[in-house]
């Protein structure tokens, strides 16, 4: 009986996820789903994204058990902005994010950020109709990431290692990391940055645009 029950909850989100993703491709919004672990910098990603990025009409789908810290921090760079809190689940689905598009002006929007809860195990299983499914590691939480979480690095399109200006100040193998990102998924891409000093973030930038270009 319990494998029934959670057999018909994937389908249940996946009827939701082709539904997201046909609203995104009849709109022609390239939608990235960021996950990471709380703290890894997703929103001073996309802040930054925002600010550089400005002839991209972005939107964002703030996901978070309770607070709006983020969306009001958020509101700043973008109209196009809705809060979803969850109320203790660790994850978004794609029903929660299918009703979240219905608060949109989804003409208005080139670029569709989903900020999932932070959380590097339940928001792995879910498809939210998404383009992308994006990784954000950072080097204060250590090189240890992807050997303990490996699942969302081996499903990331793309996996980015944040505050690498804070090499100095941690203990952080950095071979390491790598190394066990590429084992886990040979074909995705690493970019290493700094939200905080803007390094590597033209990298980041260059990719977003070049996919966005593939999508279109």
């Amino acid at each position: 009986m319990k494998i029934r029950v959670v057999e018909n909850i994937y389908d249940y989100n996946k009827e939701h996820a082709e539904e997201n993703r046909k609203i995104f491709k009849d709109n022609k919004i390239m939608t990235i789903n960021i996950l990471s672990s709380p703290g890894a910098g997703k929103t001073s990603l996309i802040t930054e994204t925002i600010k550089k990025l400005k002839n991209k009409r972005i939107g964002v789908i703030e996901g978070d058990i309770s607070s709006t810290l983020d969306a009001e921090k958020l509101k700043e760079y973008t109209e196009e902005i809705v809060q979803i809190n969850t109320g203790g689940t660790c994850h978004l689905n794609a029903s929660m994010v299918y009703n979240a598009l219905k608060e949109m002006n989804l003409e208005n929007i080139d670029i569709l950020f989903i900020e999932n809860v932070g959380n590097l195990i339940c928001p792995v299983s879910f498809d939210l109709g998404e383009d992308y499914k994006i990784l954000l590691s950072s080097v204060s939480e250590g090189d240890d990431k992807p050997v303990k979480y490996p699942k969302g690095f081996a499903v990331a399109s793309l996996v980015i290692l944040n505050k690498i200006d804070l090499y100095d100040y941690f203990v952080f193998n950095r071979e390491f990391f790598l190394n066990n990102v590429k084992k886990l998924n040979p074909s995705t891409e690493i970019i290493e940055l700094s939200c905080k000093s803007s390094e590597g973030i033209d990298s980041w930038l260059d990719w977003i645009c070049k996919k966005d270009i593939s999508i279109s």
